[in-house]
């Protein structure tokens, strides 16, 4: 994997889940030529919809529910309320979107997996999109378009549990450590031991819901032991890790 690749570390962690749905019920639409089936557009909730879509029934081709971690997933938290598209020029967007409205059309064998997969590189093509335009918002998409600042992201991404400190952290972007302190909070709205600690609760969380033991849990995350991991995730979260993963199995 490339080494200063913005998105991959982040992405492995969440899982994409779609189902099609009724008219007015899903955060995903397609928007087309209902005559000719070929969209022209999407429209898109990235945590869920907030207002009635202004998109008539009659241009909507694909509809859907489409979850990826929800505010879990940083990258989800991140982006604008909704987010409009439209395919323009950009013949690989209109391409993904006529096989993503025929297979969901189609219903043939595989076509669940075929959408999910579908939809997953649809969002990442947004997130590259927000990446490139310079979000100017301070938040971790700001923090990814920046190309040095995005170097100390990825690394904290690819391995949470390393003892980082800026000192090191500003090595690898490249920066004096004064300058890279005040251009991570400039970016990113927070500190990089700030930004640390939430994305270790983020993935101790999916680590003890899904019923990995809280000592290896800790050990990966770089705690000293599942005493000091429960204490930091009771601070973070007001519970205690037992109660997630009692509430994940039920």
């Amino acid at each position: 994997m490339n080494k200063f690749d913005r998105l991959s570390a982040l992405m492995q962690h969440f899982q994409m889940n779609v189902a099609k749905c009724d008219a007015g019920c899903g955060n995903l639409i397609v928007i087309g030529d209902r005559r000719t089936n070929r969209p022209d557009g999407l429209e898109f909730w990235p945590r869920q919809r907030s207002a009635n879509s202004q998109i008539p029934a009659d241009r909507r081709l694909f509809e859907a529910s489409a979850d990826w971690g929800g505010t879990a997933n940083p990258l989800i938290a991140a982006l604008p309320e909704i987010l409009v598209v439209t395919t323009g020029s950009d013949e690989p967007l209109a391409l993904l979107l006529q096989m993503l409205v025929t297979e969901a059309a189609d219903a043939r064998c595989g076509s669940n997996s075929a959408v999910n997969r579908l939809c997953e590189v649809l969002i990442i093509r947004l997130l590259r999109q927000q990446i490139e335009l310079g979000e100017t918002t301070p938040g971790l998409l700001a923090g990814l378009a920046d190309r040095r600042i995005s170097r100390a992201l990825v690394a904290m991404h690819e391995d949470p549990g390393r003892e980082w400190r800026n000192h090191e952290l500003a090595e690898v972007a490249g920066m004096s450590l004064s300058r890279f302190a005040d251009r991570f909070v400039e970016r990113t709205g927070e500190t990089p031991q700030t930004y640390l600690r939430r994305w270790r609760m983020i993935l101790a969380r999916q680590e003890i819901a899904a019923g990995r033991r809280i000592q290896s849990v800790a050990r990966r995350l770089g705690y000293g032991s599942a005493e000091a991991l429960s204490r930091a995730f009771r601070r973070h979260f007001g519970l205690s890790p037992m109660l997630v993963r009692k509430s994940a199995q039920t």
